[in-house]
């Protein structure tokens, strides 16, 4: 049998291991997985590792971010990014404008996204409103056409859900077979410390870090995982940053709560002082959960190894420091509430997950093909990705283990003008991005068509 592509002589990572050997292609999808297969077109991948494309499956992009704010991505820069970091499908948020109806907002993204993609999409929605055409009409539809995840807030004025919202949402959620995201922050908590401190003058945006403290984080997760155990629903907590929230999700573990966790690069890399930087240079770290310190960073790390975590996604959310519509937005050098929150990250994901835990042998290869494609397939219902396995979408990452670079904002794509990890070198660099049998990176640059479609996907077995 000739296949139309062969991926030959690369240690290929499936579920049963890592082994050598030939991948067949037809169709878009994998049709074989042994030797001396023969192919139209082969690749020699010699001293390469053959990965699952990476999934992300928490993206902001082109997402409405108050008046006045844009962010730096669009559907085209942010997948053009995904790819060239390795990643075939990226799962980012739609979230309707004032007065905009779900289902209007989800037109509006798929509009959006047509034509423009370089990898696969698949929206999650963000229910900001409990309102009966929500919840009754629109969450309803929209789950049947294959939007199988929603998040909701406890935090962030006009997004935050009250604690009976969230269980009306959720609900909805076990009604509907769909999965709950929660970004668990104590709105009241972090309010009452970002008023305190401008009184005391304190503006800097290091003060973003200290009036978000892990206190704020672990009491949310906490209430988070109370209500998905009195709905009766599985829930994930997104973001995770500290040991004091996993604990509280190990807790309701130990209670018999269906609960994942998802923890992302920022807090294993970076740290609170990032932000505390003269003048408004530390703009540029401001995101939500902060990053915390070295001792949380070895308490995620502790996570990671231990299993405890589902996920590694990016929460790639990018705005341009040097722009009055991004970071440098009104009133942010008078106050860092004022400050658009979010750091960009879907092209240096997977590097820096690689070169942390696979190259400094913290993580196996398999461990990271599950918190980057595998794991995120199976939650999201996501069937024909996440795994290199005969009948699967054909999405492959061919890896250079020994390839050494520093990140620098000059050799990215995404559209942000800088990166938070400018300078940090990592070991280990994707070399090839298939999609469904067809490349769109090589060597570092984005090559073919937008082809990427948006994917619907199945109810999560996980609901079930």
């Amino acid at each position: 049998m000739q296949h139309e592509l062969v991926i030959r002589n690369a240690r290929v990572v499936t579920s049963g291991g890592v082994s050598l050997c030939s991948i067949g292609i037809k169709g878009g999808r994998i049709e074989a997985l042994g030797t001396d297969l023969d192919g139209r077109e082969v690749i020699d991948a010699t001293g390469l590792i053959a990965m699952p494309g990476g999934i992300d499956s928490h993206v902001h992009i082109s997402q409405p971010s108050g008046p006045g704010i844009e962010m730096a991505d669009d559907f085209a820069s942010a997948t053009r990014a995904a790819a060239c970091g390795g990643n075939t499908t990226v799962m980012p948020f739609c979230l309707p404008e004032d007065g905009q109806t779900l289902r209007d907002a989800v037109t509006a993204y798929l509009a959006k996204a047509e034509g423009q993609c370089l990898t696969d999409v698949s929206f999650h929605l963000i229910v900001k409103s409990v309102d009966p055409v929500t919840l009754g009409q629109d969450l309803p539809a929209l789950i049947a056409q294959g939007m199988t995840s929603f998040k909701v807030f406890m935090t962030y004025q006009g997004m935050r859900l009250t604690d009976a919202e969230i269980l009306q949402v959720m609900d909805v959620a076990r009604e509907q077979g769909a999965l709950t995201m929660v970004h668990a922050e104590n709105e009241d908590a972090i309010e009452f410390l970002r008023d305190k401190a401008e009184r005391d003058g304190r503006i800097q945006p290091v003060h973003h870090a200290r009036t978000r403290p892990i206190p704020v984080e672990r009491e949310a997760t906490h209430r988070a995982t109370t209500l998905a155990e009195v709905a009766d629903v599985p829930v994930m907590i997104v973001h995770v940053s500290n040991g004091a929230a996993l604990d509280e999700i190990q807790r309701a573990r130990a209670r018999g709560v269906r609960v994942f966790a998802e923890t992302c690069p920022q807090y294993i890399t970076l740290t609170a002082d990032d932000l505390d930087r003269a003048g408004f240079e530390g703009a540029k770290w401001v995101c939500s959960p902060p990053p915390r310190d070295t001792g949380e960073q070895a308490s995620i790390w502790a996570g990671l190894e231990q299993g405890a975590f589902d996920v590694f996604s990016s929460d790639h959310c990018p705005f341009r420091f040097a722009d009055s519509a991004g970071k440098d937005a009104p009133g942010a050098r008078a106050s860092f509430r004022n400050i658009p929150n979010g750091i960009p990250g879907v092209e240096t994901r997977l590097p820096i997950l690689f070169s942390e835990g696979v190259s400094k042998g913290r993580i196996s290869l398999e461990t990271f093909a599950d918190l980057t494609a595998t794991h995120h397939a199976r939650i999201y219902g996501l069937e024909h990705k996440g795994s290199i396995s005969i009948g699967k979408d054909a999405d492959i990452v061919l890896w250079d283990p020994d390839l050494t670079r520093r990140i620098t904002q000059d050799d990215l794509h995404h559209g942000s003008d800088y990166t938070p990890w400018e300078g940090l070198e990592v070991t280990g660099w994707p070399v090839r991005t298939i999609l469904r049998g067809q490349t769109t990176m090589l060597n570092g640059a984005p090559v073919g068509k937008p082809d990427g479609l948006h994917v619907a996907r199945a109810k999560p077995s996980v609901t079930t």
